[in-house]
């Protein structure tokens, strides 16, 4: 409804709101004057400007451009729309356009002075740019004549393409490229080229190409169409799947406005504007899952991709993925096997059904309400319904195989599935069989379905002698796993010493049994992977931890097994290694809740005399010297949250010990825990980031986190400062900021954007005298950055706080307090002046000067010279009271190691002079006194 007076009125109080700095109540006020106003009027253009204004003042630079935009067409040639568009575009870098808007200006308006100083910043900038684009040019036609001719140098070439990926990260750079048709030339050059090197950087230039630009992004899309994609990932070369999957995450990225690191939010508005292309990328993938003619590494990618990308927290595509059967076709994917090869049969690798595993747990955590939940069930059943109406046997065995999947996915539909009437028998009567295939995939689900105790008890009642029948049989695959099913209902009683299900003896048994299998290289990987997993049970018994960790060949078999990098051997090693490790949740008991339990004769766990820690260190250091940590790391790249929670127990529990934290750094421990310290379950991110905290307080931090990592690893410490955490995790991660602190300013503007410095002053407050000496010292190392200091001079009493922290009974506190100041002092007069309206600066002052400890008084003597320094009104007050005795009592100092201190005393007493604050006694009146009192 147009109303000009009221919208008027609006305007005025949006004025009000502007001047106050309100700009919030701005905006909506002048959204209402803008709602009311009369549509092409010249009052709508001025609400529009003004709108603008407020939001340039809340650097919301695309809605100034978007008001700006609105308002020319109204008023073409305004200048004030014109000057604050050109300052947004000026904020976004978009150099060019916002010296066209200045030019504008001084033609419209030649007298206009504001404008004058933008204009001659944005022609050197423009002038500039064009200087580099036109190198940029040149170099982009030197690198296509040598890059894209398959005749000339292979050398050459490779250095011309991998000089493409550098131009393509730069925006000058990938335009010129784009122009010149770069994308046209590597769709052409990839039907034909034959260096695998070559071809993946040309997937890589695609990449960087599209990254941050939805522009360039669909102009390749539009050129190669998504079906290329489809085409460059289908390799069994793991680099070029890599690149190719990289390469399609971009795009998601792009569309979406999520950026490649982790924990980044997509944008709700460019989701929604670009919906039909990420729907249109994320369907064709989705097809792809169970293309037949696709290699299994290209499989797992593209279902990594989808994992990636459905959950809420990301694009939200879970319920879209079972609305187009999603779910069917990686159940398809799960009943694969080898032993029915036929030519429609789908490739698929050793981790494939793990992968598929992990993604139905991902989509199925999506399911939130209890409607999309039974719709995920339902999908589930309608596979399984399917696959049943075939009477053969093939039907039933895949069947039982998608079960287990099931089970180490999802476990809540797996075990809805497995309580369906007829399933667990059709799977104990396949256990029955003679058939070794049919016994094989039987005892699999039943391991799997054994998860929970009271699942264990319901298969030791029904299924423990089937199982001991199974493992007497000849087949080595049979007997393996009847072994791991044994394995898992022995163990069901924890680390618990006093629960035996089996006779004692039987776990070591179960557990050498295990270990023919995993050291014996006749075997094939396969039943190593299982005894690794049967191992993963058993070894929650000490007896059996000691025994293992002991046998050389075992845990080098155990670490070449991880080093495979096979997913599906994942969940065996790294549970082996974490109870080895002793890395496992341990709940806190309490003592009184302990007395009450045994006053109820209630059963209480017992510890294993050998889980002391003295023989868990000893287990660490000889998994750490064996390499377990290049096992890790090769097995980091699983999608599972749960499964990298713990990789990073394991990886926590080694940097636990100072000596070997060196090690986990030198086989890429540090690379791949960053990572896992920004996104999986929170536990995991807790462990990671501890780790990390770890590795930076005693390795240098630009050795444990070279180049880009010493910024990517604060996020992780600062969330280490948190109520939630310990106090242990609290310490190490302030001692590992301190050193990140002492680096650079880079990592120090990062600590203060990621909002550090608050945390870390937190705890400046703390009772715990540890972690109040540590966070006064990553202050004392956050004062090197100007912003900080400016911080200290604003009106709050953080300075003063430093200065009370100097008679702390603690001499390090004391001494990170009192270096702080030093700092401070030495930039900021302000912050001088605020020391002395603290009641208590004398006998602060006093205490710090007359300190036993050298080098306390070195620097409360270098802070008290800073203070009086060109300052005659301080100088006067200070010395005023008894500092200047004490100053001179500090020059009669004669030990070596108090000299620098004598010195600084006699400088304050030298400024004092120069100032006139205190004078020299007259030599001649000194004499004079003297023969009186003779």
């Amino acid at each position: 409804m147009i109303n000009p007076k009221e919208a008027e009125g609006f305007k005025n109080q949006g004025n009000e709101a502007f001047k106050s700095e309100k700009y919030e109540e701005a905006i909506s006020l002048y959204s209402k004057a803008i709602n009311l106003a009369e549509k092409d009027s010249r009052d709508l253009a001025t609400y529009l400007k003004n709108r603008a204004a407020a939001y340039l003042k809340l650097k919301d630079y695309k809605m100034v451009i978007k008001d700006c935009d609105e308002a020319l067409q109204i008023v073409p040639e305004d200048p004030k729309a014109l000057f604050r568009r050109a300052q947004a575009l000026e904020s976004l870098e978009r150099f060019e356009e916002a010296y066209r808007d200045a030019k504008t200006i001084l033609t419209v308006d030649p007298a206009n002075k504001a404008i004058q100083p933008m204009l001659g910043r944005l022609y050197a900038v423009v002038q500039e740019r064009a200087k580099s684009a036109a190198q940029t040019s040149n170099k982009v036609e030197q690198m296509f004549k040598l890059a894209f001719d398959i005749s000339e140098d292979k050398s050459k070439r490779e250095k011309a393409v991998a000089n493409l990926i550098v131009l393509a990260k730069e925006s000058t750079g990938a335009d010129i490229m784009m122009k010149n048709g770069v994308v046209h030339k590597i769709q052409k050059l990839l039907k034909v080229e034959k260096n695998q090197e070559i071809y993946v950087n040309c997937i890589r230039v695609i990449g960087q190409l599209c990254k941050r630009s939805v522009e360039r992004t669909t102009d390749v899309i539009k050129t190669v169409g998504i079906p290329w994609f489809l085409e460059i990932i289908d390799s069994d070369y793991d680099e070029r799947v890599n690149a190719a999957q990289y390469c399609l995450q971009v795009i998601l990225n792009t569309f979406s406005g999520m950026d490649t690191k982790k924990e980044t939010k997509p944008d709700p508005s460019l989701c929604e504007q670009y919906k039909s292309e990420i729907d249109t990328l994320l369907t064709c993938l989705t097809y792809s899952i169970t293309n037949r003619v696709i290699t299994g590494q290209a499989r797992d990618a593209i279902i990594e991709l989808i994992m990636r990308n459905c959950h809420f927290t990301t694009l939200n595509w879970a319920e879209r993925f079972v609305e187009i059967r999603g779910l069917q076709r990686l159940l398809e994917v799960c009943s694969e096997l080898e032993d029915y090869k036929y030519e429609s049969a789908m490739n698929i690798t050793d981790s494939s059904r793990t992968i598929a595993a992990a993604c139905l747990a991902r989509v199925y955590e999506n399911m939130y309400y209890d409607q999309a939940r039974e719709n995920f069930n339902g999908h589930v059943d309608e596979f399984i319904k399917d696959k049943l109406l075939s009477p053969d046997l093939e039907s039933k065995v895949r069947v039982t195989v998608a079960i287990t999947s099931l089970l180490r996915g999802p476990l809540d539909v797996g075990n809805y599935v497995i309580s369906k009437e007829g399933i667990i028998d059709m799977i104990l009567v396949m256990a029955q069989t003679e058939d070794p295939l049919q016994q094989r995939v039987a005892c699999e689900c039943l391991i799997a379905a054994a998860s929970k105790k009271d699942k264990a008890r319901t298969i030791i009642n029904k299924g423990v002698d089937i199982l001991k029948k199974l493992y007497s049989c000849k087949n080595d695959a049979v007997r393996v796993r009847a072994l791991v099913g044994l394995c898992k209902i022995g163990s069901f009683g924890g680390d618990d010493a006093s629960i035996r299900p089996f006779a004692d003896g039987s776990t070591k048994k179960l557990a050498e049994a295990c270990r023919k299998f995993l050291v014996n290289p006749a075997k094939d990987k396969d039943m190593r992977k299982w005894a690794a997993e049967g191992l993963s049970y058993l070894t929650l018994d000490a007896d059996v931890k000691e025994k293992l960790v002991d046998d050389k060949p075992a845990i080098q078999a155990l670490i070449e097994l991880a080093k495979s990098g096979d997913q599906s051997c994942l969940y065996g090693v790294v549970t082996t290694l974490v109870n080895l490790c002793n890395a496992y949740e341990k709940q806190e008991v309490m003592p009184e809740m302990l007395e009450l339990a045994k006053f109820a004769k209630h059963h209480i766990p017992e510890q294993h005399e050998l889980d002391d820690p003295d023989f868990v260190n000893k287990r660490l250091t000889i998994l750490c010297k064996a390499g377990v940590t290049t096992g890790l790391v090769a097995l980091s790249k699983t999608e599972s949250h749960n499964s990298r929670e713990l990789i990073a127990r394991v990886f926590n529990a080694l940097c636990s010990l100072q000596e070997l934290r060196g090690i986990v750094v030198q086989q890429g421990g540090a690379k791949v825990l960053i990572p896992m310290a920004l996104e999986g379950t929170n536990n995991g991110k807790k462990q990671a980031a501890q780790a990390l905290a770890r590795i930076g307080i005693t390795i240098n931090p630009e050795v444990a986190y070279p180049g880009q990592r010493n910024l990517e690893v604060v996020r992780p410490l600062i969330a280490l400062l948190h109520p939630d955490c310990t106090a242990l995790e609290n310490f190490e991660a302030l001692m590992a900021l301190c050193n990140l602190a002492g680096m650079n300013e880079t990592t120090r503007n990062r600590i203060l954007k990621e909002g550090g410095l608050s945390k870390i002053e937190h705890y400046l407050f703390e009772d715990h005298m540890m972690l109040q000496r540590a966070a006064t010292q990553c202050v004392c190392n956050m004062l090197q950055s100007e912003e900080v200091v400016k911080t200290y001079e604003g009106k709050n009493d953080k300075t003063k706080y430093l200065y009370v922290l100097c008679q702390e009974e603690d001499v390090d506190t004391v001494m990170a307090a009192v270096g702080a100041l030093c700092i401070l002092t030495s930039v900021s007069k302000i912050c001088c002046r605020k020391l002395l309206d603290l009641q208590s600066w004398l006998e602060t002052l006093r205490c710090l000067l007359a300190n036993p400890n050298n080098e306390i008084q070195y620097r409360g003597a270098y802070m008290l010279h800073n203070i009086i320094k060109d300052d005659v009104d301080t100088s006067s007050r200070i010395f005023e009271t008894d500092i200047m005795e004490i100053l001179m009592a500090l020059t009669k100092l004669t030990e070596p190691e108090q000299q620098r201190t004598k010195e600084l005393a006699e400088k304050c007493l030298a400024e004092a002079e120069l100032m006139g604050v205190i004078r020299k006694p007259d030599s001649s009146l000194v004499e004079e006194i003297v023969e009186e009192e003779d």
